[in-house]
């Protein structure tokens, strides 16, 4: 690795963060979503699910669910950011330029990251005056946060590989559609008890249950169950297999 590769990737970090306070409108896209779906769950259809916490604390069970939400909106951008470079000759511009090549991929992911936790915050704001109440002290926030950031960057990477692989800026972004719509057949709106046979398999065996159910469970101050290391295994696997993905598909982009 080129021993200037974390002063390179700092000073790309911040090329590409000045992007985003020059656009803030981009966070602010992000979260409208999630939060539009936040109101849509707890007032139109929370009161008739039955989550065995009463409809008042409908909006605790759902957002975990929102937060995964945002962040499958949130890389999306990624991608775009990732194509726009590719196609207006930024890579190129670089590959002149002594610096480590990895390190342009990792100042977008970091960015990635960065801008997806301010949204995060603000949908949790949103969420206190529609009766959010999380009694869970500090460690538990900060395992909250970890889990996010570790989904934020496994995800990430896959929006890299559609940003490297692309035809088209809106072909690239459309990749994060499936990554959005994964939640809605989990646990983060209903209990899978609740689904058919078939669905509820499905629901329980993939990532966005086991992650939810962990981020629910610390955000409750409910003793975390196994499911921990599952969404642990499930983020990490995510992110080794999508990180040598991206950086295959860079190298012979660039090659």
């Amino acid at each position: 690795m080129n021993t200037h590769f974390f002063g390179d990737t700092a000073v790309l970090l911040g090329r590409t963060l000045r992007h985003i306070t020059r656009s803030p409108d981009t966070i602010i896209t992000v979260s409208i979503m999630p939060i539009a779906l936040m109101l849509l769950f707890r007032y139109v259809f929370g009161g008739a699910i039955n989550t065995g916490q009463g409809p008042g604390h409908y909006v605790n069970y759902q957002l975990p669910g929102i937060l995964l939400i945002t962040i499958a909106t949130g890389i999306s951008y990624t991608t775009l950011r990732l194509y726009t470079d590719m196609h207006n000759g930024i890579f190129e511009r670089f590959q002149s330029l002594p610096i480590a090549r990895s390190s342009v991929l990792w100042a977008h992911v970091l960015t990635s990251v960065v801008s997806t936790l301010i949204s995060l915050v603000i949908v949790v704001l949103i969420a206190l005056p529609m009766g959010f109440r999380s009694g869970a002290g500090a460690p538990a926030w900060l395992a909250v946060a970890g889990i996010a950031v570790l989904l934020t960057l496994a995800l990430t990477w896959i929006a890299v590989i559609a940003g490297l692989s692309a035809k088209t800026a809106e072909g690239g972004s459309a990749y994060a559609y499936p990554l959005i719509f994964l939640p809605f057949i989990s646990s983060a709106f209903v209990p899978t008890r609740t689904m058919p046979g078939p669905v509820r398999a499905f629901a329980d065996n993939q990532p966005m249950t086991s992650i939810t159910n962990t981020i629910r469970d610390l955000l409750a101050r409910q003793p975390v169950s196994t499911s921990i290391w599952t969404a642990l295994a499930w983020c990490l696997g995510i992110l080794i297999v999508a990180y040598a993905l991206a950086m295959a598909t860079y190298h012979r982009k660039i090659a």
